[in-house]
């Protein structure tokens, strides 16, 4: 009974948290179609449940998916990041799925989604509780900070279609109480190696921005809580070491043939004006009043969550001026290019010069600002009224008037409704604090409560229509279902679009994943005319609203889609993806051989552009020619019957991609590059069989060290958890 009496603080509010939050998602929730809603067609439609489809449905039929040729001319699924093909969490949402029955609909990635923001809420709420643990009203600080973090500008804004980012995101916390744990009294490995595992899971989740900002603040709060501790050098260098060692051997399985990929992609050619993008100064201004500079504000907090965070700063402790500081450099370096900080560091810190789009450094503002509020609320119910918290009261309302003076009011239509609202919080929020002691805190819980759901509820991540209606659908989708070969491909821009190619097992030339190899990416997109690339990927089909296609073709069907009618064009003679050429021209680069295929008068049929000279002796104009046939395609494995009369170069329409294998005859043969970007191989006169496999070499490495690692820590786990039961009993 004692113990229940003590933990009734904890309980009723963890129940506020699961409450708010089923109020926050009940109409993606809610079994009533008419209430129903739905997460907007975007990325979270073309990107995740479109790659969520092949992954469940590889891994359903006990296959790993190492490949996937449906999108972008094919590509390594394994090693795309946002594909997160380990990720536990995602793992589980297909077991159900599969249990369920369902098999993959649009609504599990959803339930995916707001499952995640109940953990992270109810994580952020045990990470503020220890925090503050020694403080009197920890629990409705606790509940503050967690409200603030669950449903702010940023857990509300884009993350939610941003899934990878979202779910990157959430094991903030976990990361940061795993931490504080294991220094509470002395350095407790088996904690760092918990802080070590949620890191990895967190870069598992498919967004390496964002895990590469956590990693950041897990080595500066790690050493930050060492230091309080006075832990000696020698441990402090061994647990950044286990923390860094165990993350890594957690997500080797996809991190190795990840970073492989990205070496290889068009992202890796970025240049620093190309990366050095963030908020626009103006941008700032959100922190006041939300949602009318932009789409979303992920620096906002609500009123009374900047209320909060102000008194923290007020009697500042060590653990304020940590997260005060992180708040700082998150804040700044958001900036981008627009500020100092990240042209300081730009070439200074590891691995930064791999990430565009500075902005997103939101999250490490969010986290930081939403601590401070527990730090805050805890300050606000021990400490008797004082003009200390006037003044802070007093300047939060100056900060949140001037950003709704200097705002534009015709810039947002939810100007009229957020400005004064906002407004009118801070100063209810600051009378009522100026006044209160006790009863204060319930009051800005209230408040806030009401501020963010107000808000929220604005988002325009939603959509008023059932989740299986934001499926791509089209009737021209089917009639390329019905005719085309595994091994052919259709230019897939208008109609599919997406990453839909995948979800249909339609190959696509087109994709919108956001790493796409360098090569492939110039031939497909990049200033050569479409009919090269239709050319070089074996396309057979083309959806267009052009009545008449530049190469010999005919349209089959006709119909719409979200952009206007189209047509469906099927090519007349198109290269097939196996593809005898006699003549040979060798170019030093990727560069020169585009130069080549940008020439009219080139014949990219009759001429094979290679990086590197054959060893066979060629003869321009064959005896007669032979067709090749492909007998199985496979997403890993590729068998082609090929006869030729003389040594010949078979062309194919694959990406030169490391990994990749040839075998003729059982007898295993290089594979050159060609076209600057494709692959081909020399063929001796006679009849053969060739086998392409795809067996990546960092994927079979990973493998071994992920499965070490995993094997330790569930070890670890288990001898800890029996010795706590001998020490129960």
């Amino acid at each position: 009974m004692t113990r229940l009496r003590a933990a009734a603080p904890d309980l009723l509010c963890v129940t506020v948290l699961v409450l708010v939050w089923a109020a926050f998602f009940w109409r993606l929730l809610t079994p009533n179609a008419d209430q129903q809603v739905s997460l907007a067609r975007g990325d979270f439609s073309a990107q995740f449940a479109a790659f969520g489809a092949y992954q469940q449905a590889r891994l359903s039929a006990g296959e790993i998916p190492l490949w996937d040729p449906y999108n972008n001319g094919g590509l390594p699924f394994i090693a795309d990041t946002q594909a997160a093909v380990f990720y536990p969490p995602r793992l589980l949402t297909i077991a159900l799925a599969n249990l369920a029955g369902t098999g993959w609909i649009y609504h599990a990635l959803e339930l995916e989604m707001v499952a995640h923001v109940l953990v992270y809420v109810l994580l952020f709420y045990a990470l503020a509780r220890r925090l503050t643990a020694e403080r009197e009203g920890s629990p409705a600080a606790a509940l503050a900070a967690a409200l603030v973090a669950g449903f702010g500008g940023y857990t509300t804004g884009y993350p939610p279609l941003q899934l990878a980012l979202l779910e990157a995101a959430i094991w903030f916390p976990a990361v940061m109480l795993a931490l504080h744990e294991a220094t509470r009294r002395g350095v407790h490995w088996r904690w760092i190696a918990a802080a070590g595992w949620f890191l990895g899971i967190s870069w598992m989740a498919g967004h390496p921005q964002t895990s590469f900002f956590l990693t950041g603040v897990t080595v500066a709060y790690g050493l930050f809580r060492l230091w309080t501790i006075r832990a000696r050098a020698v441990h402090a260098v061994a647990a950044i070491a286990l923390v860094g060692g165990t993350s890594v051997g957690v997500v080797a399985v996809t991190l190795l043939p990840g970073l492989e990929y990205l070496m290889l992609t068009s992202r890796a050619g970025f240049d620093y004006a190309a990366k050095s993008t963030g908020f626009p100064v103006s941008h700032l201004l959100q922190i006041g009043v939300p949602n009318v500079v932009s789409q979303w504000s992920p620096l906002w907090i609500g009123a009374v969550g900047l209320l909060l965070a102000a008194f923290a700063i007020t009697r500042p402790s060590r653990g304020v001026w940590f997260w005060f500081g992180v708040l700082a450099a998150g804040l700044l370096f958001s900036l981008g290019a627009n500020g100092p900080v990240y042209p300081l560091l730009y070439n200074v810190v590891p691995g930064l010069s791999f990430f565009r789009g500075q902005e997103r450094a939101a999250f490490l503002v969010a986290n930081a600002a939403a601590i401070l509020v527990g730090y805050g609320a805890i300050q606000l119910g021990t400490a008797a009224p004082s003009r200390r918290r006037i003044l802070a009261g007093a300047g939060v309302v100056a900060v949140v008037a001037v950003c709704a003076l200097v705002i534009e009011p015709k810039s947002s239509p939810q100007y009229a409704l957020f400005a004064p609202m906002s407004l009118a919080i801070a100063v209810i929020a600051s009378i009522c604090t100026a006044g209160m002691r006790r009863k204060a805190l319930g009051v800005l819980i209230g408040l806030a409560v009401f501020e963010l759901l107000v808000v929220s509820f604005s988002s325009t991540n939603y959509e008023s229509r059932p989740p299986e209606q934001q499926i791509n659908t089209n009737p021209l989708i089917g009639e390329v279902q019905q005719r085309i070969r595994p091994e052919e491909r259709v230019d897939g821009r208008r109609v599919l679009g997406g990453n839909w190619g995948s979800y249909y097992r339609i190959a696509d030339i087109h994709g919108i994943s956001p790493l796409f190899l360098a090569g492939p990416q110039a031939i497909i997109e990049e200033g050569l005319p479409d009919e090269r690339a239709w050319e070089l990927f074996a396309v057979r089909y083309v959806y267009s609203d052009w009545a008449a296609l530049p190469v010999p073709s005919e349209v089959i069907a006709r119909g719409e889609d979200s952009i206007g009618p189209v047509n469906l064009h099927r090519l007349t003679a198109p290269r097939p993806f196996a593809h005898f050429v006699y003549d040979v021209t060798v170019v030093d680069s990727d560069e020169d051989a585009r130069l080549l295929l940008a020439d009219p008068t080139f014949n990219p049929r009759t001429t094979a552009i290679l990086h590197q000279p054959p060893l066979l002796s060629l003869v321009m104009e064959p005896r007669e020619h032979y067709a090749s046939t492909v007998t199985l395609f496979e997403p890993e494995r590729i068998v082609i019957d090929a006869e030729t009369p003389d040594n010949a170069i078979l062309s194919l329409a694959m990406v030169n991609y490391p990994g990749w294998r040839a075998a003729v005859d059982g007898q295993d043969v290089p594979l050159m590059r060609a076209y600057g970007g494709l692959s081909a191989l020399e063929l001796p006169a006679g009849k053969h069989t060739v086998e392409l496999y795809y067996e990546p070499i960092p994927y079979r490495i990973g493998v071994w060290v992920s499965a070490v690692t995993w094997l330790i820590l569930l070890a670890g786990a288990g001898v800890t958890a029996f010795a706590r039961l001998r020490r129960t009993r």
